[in-house]
């Protein structure tokens, strides 16, 4: 029988990363916190590093533009393992399933090619994809871009109407969906495998 193939993303789908597992710590206040990681270190600033710019010039871009935050800045990128808190456990589960049963496993992420390898030593479940990974930061494109969906398709030889494509940004979803994949959108309500196995994927 002609088995699926699944595309993951991976943070908030298989890893827990956020960068307040650090800075709640790193800060007196929670209302700091929550400014800093808004409007100075900003979602929008750390995409541009999943995207492939350095951490080195995300760093000295944003102590230009915002001195005052110095220290925190240059925390960051310091500390980033510990954003980093695991994998998320039942999700990681059903992917070993996925693997046991010969499903055919690729991975789509933002990340930073510079903090990904981090992620690759230290989480044995990575192995379970072969190397069949795109990552924004090598690349330099970025989720939701169809550009990275297109290039995941041909390196691969992907039918994306033989494909799942599972993440938790739904931005994300829209393009995969608009390219023909079949989705799973991930959030804290839903069950991968129970919507894997409504798919029609025997776990």
């Amino acid at each position: 029988m002609h088995k699926k193939a699944l595309v993951f993303d991976f943070g908030g789908v298989l890893m827990d990363w956020n960068p307040r597992y650090y800075f709640s710590s790193h800060f007196d206040s929670e209302e700091t916190m929550e400014f800093f990681l808004s409007k100075i270190a900003s979602d929008e600033w750390n995409a541009q590093q999943d995207k492939g710019r350095s951490l080195s010039e995300a760093t000295e871009l944003l102590v230009a533009m915002h001195p005052d935050w110095e220290a925190d800045i240059r925390a960051y990128y310091q500390n980033w393992s510990t954003m980093l808190k695991g994998e998320i456990k039942q999700n990681v589960e059903v992917l070993r399933r996925l693997a046991q049963n010969r499903y055919p496993l690729y991975g789509l992420t933002n990340w930073s090619h510079e903090t990904f390898p981090y992620a690759l030593e230290h989480y044995d479940f990575f192995s379970l994809f072969e190397g069949k990974i795109v990552v924004s930061g090598e690349e330099k494109l970025i989720k939701p871009d169809p550009e990275i969906f297109q290039l995941l398709i041909e390196r691969y030889s992907l039918d994306p109407k033989e494909s799942i494509f599972i993440d938790d940004n739904y931005q994300n979803i829209l393009t995969a969906e608009k390219l023909g994949f079949d989705v799973v959108h991930v959030h804290s309500e839903l069950e991968l495998s129970d919507a894997l196995v409504e798919k029609g994927i025997v776990l």
